[in-house]
């Protein structure tokens, strides 16, 4: 039987970054990646350009991890943006704030990335394994073992960074959920995250592609509003994308109805009252010219007269309270009654996963099974889009990896 320190099963970017930490700190480590090559998944973030991080504070990143940003506080302070940053630019990768913040390769190439990640693991003596399925994890007095279609391999110390289910052409289709799950852990249900949502019967896919910038969306359950957000919107030809709506897909669940504003405003009700005022005072001008002073794109407006019901020629001395309202309506709350989130294959990231009250924050161990760890998209934690999902990884694959050196240093 092949005996190692730690086991890492998953070639992401949580699994090869502990792996490099650990194999510098001295230990025997084993990499287990069922697909023919390591980072599949990374190759495809940021468009294949791999939006590594974000800038600013790491105590601002704490409001980007949903519920869960307390929990993620320690791995972020034990590996900061600054930190990434810095460990890569090391091995020559250089990075720039795109403008909004996000930080990407100078190259502009993900390969570069995961290139030094691989060269770093080989340099510090990692053992990779590639095309080698796990089959099962067990755990006894002795340690781990772990048995893979080719071969059986034991351990101490077990680290599980599998990802999520998304991409599952990446190698992402759910294996650790079973290997937790078999260690005794609970699985938060998993779902998309970072995804679009589908509209029934779209009545805008005639404008796709058009955007707005900074407008609110407001998610409503059994007629209550659960959820709001403000960002930059996109029309699809089958419903919504963009950083607001993927951000907020993580709560989505059967049932849920969207209002989407397509202007940008603080409170409704100074917008209904500003906007109403601004139609009812046009006297003989045609409403279709009255909305031109809104930054609003011309076919938007035809679009949005066409669904109220609105003849084009209608002057602002003409209009209806009625079918005022009903235009007011629809430029700031737009109804979406039936919402179909995006699946496996169009959701960047997974929400749900380990469960996080099983896991100790300050070193990713289980708090079940000693000497086990998850790192990653494994773990219930899922990012808003703006390199918050890697950083992630790669700060809980850190956390992991400093807490096994530590211990085994005491040994």
């Amino acid at each position: 039987m092949n005996e190692y320190d730690v086991i890492v099963i998953g070639g992401g970017p949580a699994g090869l970054f502990c792996s490099v930490l650990l194999g510098r700190g001295g230990c025997r480590t084993l990499l287990l990646e069922k697909m023919r090559s390591c980072g599949r998944k990374l190759l495809l973030s940021g468009s294949g350009q791999c939006n590594l991080t974000h800038t600013g504070p790491v105590s601002e990143f704490l409001s980007h991890y949903g519920d869960h940003g307390k929990f993620i506080r320690p791995a972020l302070a034990a590996l900061t943006n600054e930190d990434l940053i810095s460990f890569f630019n090391d091995f020559g990768v250089l990075f720039c704030d795109d403008g909004g913040g996000k930080f990407f390769p100078s190259s502009g190439k993900a390969g570069d990335v995961l290139n030094a990640l691989l060269k770093e693991a080989d340099k510090e003596g990692v053992i990779i394994h590639t095309g080698e399925p796990v089959i099962s994890v067990n755990h006894d007095n002795s340690g781990f073992k772990v048995t893979t279609r080719l071969d059986t391999y034991q351990s101490g110390v077990l680290m599980l960074a599998t990802g999520g289910y998304t991409y599952p052409a990446t190698g992402s289709t759910g294996d650790g959920y079973v290997f937790a799950k078999s260690l005794g852990h609970l699985i938060a249900e998993p779902g998309p995250a970072l995804t679009p949502v589908h509209i029934p019967n779209f009545s805008l896919k005639d404008l796709s592609g058009m955007s707005f910038p900074g407008v609110p969306v407001f998610l409503y359950r059994d007629k209550k509003k659960v959820n709001e957000a403000k960002g930059d919107l996109l029309i699809t030809h089958t419903g919504f994308s963009g950083p607001v709506i993927l951000d907020m897909s993580r709560y989505f669940k059967p049932g849920d109805e969207l209002r989407v504003g397509f202007l940008p405003y603080q409170n409704i009700n100074t917008a209904r009252e500003e906007l109403i005022c601004l139609l009812s005072s046009g006297g003989v001008k045609q409403v279709k010219t009255i909305l031109t002073s809104l930054p609003l794109p011309g076919r938007f407006i035809k679009k949005v007269l066409e669904l109220a019901g609105i003849p084009p020629d209608t002057i602002s001395a003409q209009f209806s309270r009625d079918l005022r309202n009903r235009l007011v309506s629809l430029i700031l709350e737009f109804p979406v009654m039936e919402i179909v989130p995006g699946g496996a294959g169009e959701a960047m990231v997974t929400r749900g996963g380990v469960s996080l009250d099983e896991v100790k924050k300050d070193s990713m161990e289980s708090k079940i099974v000693p000497n086990l760890y998850f790192a990653g998209e494994l773990l219930d934690i899922d990012g808003d889009c703006g390199g918050y999902n890697l950083q992630a990884a790669f700060s809980t694959g850190a956390s992991a990896a400093f807490n096994i050196l530590k211990r085994m240093k005491k040994t």
